[in-house]
């Protein structure tokens, strides 16, 4: 008998479903005695013993769908060690939980804080295996994450839709692009979606440069102007101001501003005096169906997961590396963002084009 417990943690996205239907047919393809435990809302379910046993029907018709049959929730890394409201140990009760089933492995998918906790899971002895979720394409270790593609594709159909309202209304737009730390969606949907302006968290933007681009563009007949801006972008004014003083300043914007994207726009027509309009799709960027590159992705991951349950590999993360599936400690990953390196050839193809980061 082979126990398999299965949790979605953090914020949804499109291939959730995908990459659990991979592991469970991978593992059914090759098993035939498999009890899978289904742990409801993330590390929640594990942590106060709510969970659903499944069968591998439970993971047909699932491919196309998105968010997650399971339910998620966000359990920040930093509180896991703090007793929850009634003074429950959580990694004890997480522990309890594991071993009152008599579980074989957990595969958690996430991003970066889930495969934090998974490792603290594997520091504690259980059997764990990480599947790399995020939109973000954030996590170190692994070329890519499922929910990425589907996410730039909806943020570049999002660029692609206001370019004609742009062109026909002589405006500036900014479309915010989600991405608090890193900018991997909005320089991938940027350069898609043909913005004139990309803004990144990593590449921090000068306003005067910008208001330059948007009269350089004016006085060359072009009337409108595109910006996607991720929405961690930040001036070189706050770059240089220290974490404190940047938490302090950040509060304070928050009292005026929703997003970035309302400061830029206010900074913009200050200097230039053109209309600008602001777009923000939000978690439209999480939602709907798996693009087919993440179909394809995810079943890999979850294949490859499947693969490494029936082997007794624990303690790793699926990950990409040179288009191959391989595997990484969790303990070399945990923790760990990766970034948009500034001086990537990405960027420098994209400046070659045109674009501006308004850094320069």
């Amino acid at each position: 008998m082979l126990r398999i417990g299965m949790l979605t943690s953090g914020g949804d996205c499109q291939a959730l479903n995908a990459a659990m239907r991979g592991v469970v047919k991978g593992i059914c393809s090759k098993v035939d005695d498999v009890e899978i435990y289904g742990f409801q809302d993330g590390y929640k379910g594990l942590i106060y013993g709510n969970f659903k046993m499944l069968t591998s029907r439970d993971f047909s018709g699932i491919l196309t769908r998105g968010g997650t049959i399971l339910g998620t929730s966000r359990q920040p890394f930093k509180l896991m060690r703090v007793p929850d409201k009634d003074g429950l140990d959580k990694v004890a009760a997480m522990k309890h939980t594991y071993h009152k089933l008599s579980l074989d492995c957990l595969v958690i998918l996430g991003g970066n804080g889930t495969q934090k906790t998974a490792n603290l899971l594997r520091e504690e002895g259980l059997n764990v295996i990480g599947l790399p979720k995020t939109i973000d394409n954030d996590l170190w270790g692994t070329e890519m994450t499922f929910g990425f593609q589907s996410a730039v594709d909806i943020a570049t159909d999002t660029i692609d839709r206001i370019h004609t309202t742009a062109t026909s209304h002589s405006r500036v737009f900014i479309i915010e692009v989600m991405g608090h730390k890193v900018g991997h969606v909005t320089l991938h949907a940027g350069i898609a979606g043909g913005a004139d302006i990309i803004l990144l968290p990593e590449i921090p933007y000068d306003i005067n440069v910008i208001a330059d681009v948007i009269e350089k563009r004016d006085k060359a007949g072009k009337s409108f102007t595109i910006l996607a801006v991720a929405e961690g972008a930040i001036s070189k004014k706050d770059a240089k101001l220290s974490k404190k003083e940047l938490k302090e300043k950040l509060e304070k914007d928050k009292k005026k501003y929703p997003s970035i994207a309302y400061k830029l726009a206010e900074e913009i027509q200050e200097k230039t005096e053109k209309e600008v309009r602001i777009t923000v799709p939000g978690h439209t960027q999480r939602g709907g169906s798996p693009c087919p590159f993440d179909r394809v992705f995810s079943t890999r991951v979850g294949a490859k997961a499947a693969d490494m349950i029936m082997k007794g590999q624990y303690g790793y993360m699926v990950a990409m590396q040179g288009g191959e599936m391989t595997k990484v400690p969790l303990e070399e990953i945990a923790g760990k963002l990766k970034y948009v390196d500034p001086k990537c050839k990405l960027i420098k193809e994209a400046k070659l084009t045109g674009i501006s980061f308004g850094d320069e």
